[in-house]
């Protein structure tokens, strides 16, 4: 009978480790599979929590002679209960299966097996259920040491997709390709200008958020088609060289920079490192093509663009080259005239926002150099739909109107979400936000002043979670917002809870930032 209870033990601690590995796989793949920035959420995390100290006293237990037999069935009953928990716990971003995360899950259950095979062949079944709990407790590590020991061959796949990518695009000599980068807002231009350029060309544009040199090769391998003549490629960037890395591959033409703020500076450090990295695109481009840059930026506007034409543009008149005149926001649509090259576009679109607005001015920019005709351009425009996630307003059956912002916050996107939600008049103005991330050294400076802005611009105010807790409330301090008015929740759950008690018809609610699971 106790062997049988010691190989449950060990089948039942198998099953456990591996649900733990797969958890740890997961907040990997959220960190890029980058093992610097996955350590730096690790350094986060607390080894004394309260889940990590029970493992640790099971594995004191086990370690002992003290009543064996009970020892074992509390251990099976544990772990097995953690491991049901883990696999009903929901997250904003699950773990995806692609082929890399499969590969890395294989080879960490694979180190896993050897480590407790060994412990079961030079001692015993029970040595080897010690073992297993010990790698339960430190899969992180092996984590990263199962991602170090895959780079080679990660690597050499990379490069085999990465040459397959270059021969497509090598067939394709008038293929026409647009990068888009910018410390925000190229996703949304992307989807815009896809649906401009779909009235006369056959594009093709990177899907969701694949804006990485694996997500376009991905892109390239698996959709591009010989009748594509355009190829709108978003390019994102965590640090110095992510930029030139995609432009080496795909050689744009055309150029779009969106933004240039303080973004991912855990990562950049400096927004001058983020200008360089942004104008990476613009410095790619030759000669023939062209640069379409956002002057309200100042570390846009200061950096002049030299190997290429570039066309500079702003939301107000402030001589550059377009600009936006006659903003209306009525009922059913937003009216504007994007003004330039010596013509005025009357456009009306379902977006709401100045971004927004300025981020259809860049598509219609490259509209035109693409010789797509005005009335073309009207009617895109007017049927672009919004970009989940990024500014987009619907209403509820019972009358609430929401603003879902909740896509990676930022100082400047935020500010301009409480200017949409500020317009509001009927109705509570509710804000329902968890503060911005990655920010580096001027996160809690940034986060104070968010609360500032919030206590100006709404009636009652929901911060959830405790990454930026302390800041947001110093600045609602600051602004002197009521007390009565705010509602401190530690999971979007709750804050959805207290929503539901106290939103009435007419309200507006603005959700702001959505952290990932690698953040609290």
């Amino acid at each position: 009978m106790s062997w049988i209870l010691t190989l449950i033990t060990f089948l039942s601690l198998l099953f456990y480790t591996g649900m733990e590995i797969k958890f740890q796989l997961q907040m990997l793949q959220q960190n890029s599979y980058r093992n610097d920035r996955y350590n730096r959420w690790l350094k986060g995390e607390s080894f004394a929590s309260v889940p990590r100290l029970i493992d640790l006293f099971l594995l004191l237990l086990l370690s002992t002679n003290f009543l064996p037999l009970f020892v074992q069935i509390v251990t099976i009953t544990v772990v097995l209960y953690k491991s049901v928990n883990l696999l009903k716990t929901k997250y904003k971003k699950p773990l995806v299966f692609t082929r890399r995360a499969t590969r890395l899950y294989v080879a960490a259950l694979l180190l896993t097996l050897i480590i407790a095979g060994a412990a079961v062949a030079f001692a015993s079944l029970h040595n080897g259920s010690r073992a297993l709990l010990a790698i339960a407790i430190l899969a992180p590590y092996l984590m990263m040491a199962a991602n170090l020991l895959m780079r080679p061959i990660e690597n050499r796949i990379n490069k085999k997709y990465y040459n397959e990518a270059k021969q497509i695009l090598g067939q394709m000599p008038g293929l026409t390709v647009i990068g888009i980068t910018g410390s925000y807002g190229k996703t949304s231009t992307k989807h815009y200008l896809y649906r401009i350029l779909c009235e006369r060309y056959n594009v093709l544009m990177t899907p969701g958020s694949f804006n990485t040199p694996m997500g376009v090769i991905r892109t390239i391998r698996e959709q591009m088609k010989p009748y594509h003549n355009v190829f709108i490629c978003e390019m994102g960037a965590k640090q110095i060289g992510d930029i030139k890395e995609i432009c080496d591959l795909v050689n744009p033409q055309i150029g779009i920079i969106t933004a240039v703020g303080e973004q991912h500076l855990e990562s950049f450090k400096s927004i001058e490192n983020v200008q360089r990295t942004k104008f990476e695109l613009a410095d790619a481009l030759p000669a023939s093509g062209l640069a379409v840059v956002n002057n309200d930026f100042p570390y846009i506007a200061n950096r002049p663009v030299d190997n290429v034409p570039a066309t500079r543009y702003t939301i107000a008149d402030t001589g550059v080259d377009y600009h936006i005149e006659d903003i209306r926001y009525d009922s059913d649509a937003t009216r504007f005239t994007v003004v330039g090259n010596g013509e005025r576009i009357e456009l009306s679109t379902k977006l709401i926002g100045e971004c927004n607005l300025s981020n259809l001015m860049a598509a219609v920019i490259v509209a035109r150099h693409l010789q797509v005709p005005v009335a073309s351009i009207q009617y895109g425009v007017s049927r672009i739909e919004q970009v989940e996630h990024r500014l987009n307003m619907k209403r509820t059956p019972g009358g609430i109107s929401i603003i879902d912002d909740a896509f990676n916050s930022n100082p400047d996107g935020a500010r301009m979400a409480l200017d949409v939600l500020r317009r509001m008049t009927q109705g509570k103005r509710i804000i329902i936000t968890p503060g911005m991330i990655e920010l580096g050294d001027k996160q809690v400076e940034y986060n104070r002043i968010l609360g500032e802005q919030i206590a100006s611009a709404c009636d009652y105010v929901m911060v959830v979670g405790r990454y930026n807790r302390d800041a947001i409330l110093a600045g609602l301090q600051k602004g002197k917002f009521p007390e009565e008015q705010l509602f401190v929740a530690d999971t979007f759950a709750e804050a959805q809870a207290r929503l539901a008690q106290i939103a009435r018809p007419g309200d507006t609610v603005l959700y702001e930032n959505d952290l990932p699971d690698t953040f609290k």
